[in-house]
């Protein structure tokens, strides 16, 4: 039937397609937004410091 080798390589792949499973899902909800939030929070703080700037600028 089956032979023990193929256990183990049944068991290895299961064990790395959980693990990838869990890494996509973690990704997905935790690394990505935290990505793409924390960068367009930055580019909005540098919009405002740029029209804070210009706006000293043209006040003098």
């Amino acid at each position: 039937m089956f032979e023990f080798d193929q256990y183990l390589g049944f068991l290895a792949f299961l064990t790395i397609l959980t693990i990838g499973f869990w890494l996509m899902i973690f990704l997905l909800t935790f690394v990505i937004p935290y990505w793409v939030f924390g960068s367009a929070i930055e580019r909005f703080k540098e919009i405002k410091e740029e029209r804070k700037e210009k706006r000293a600028l043209e006040s003098r």
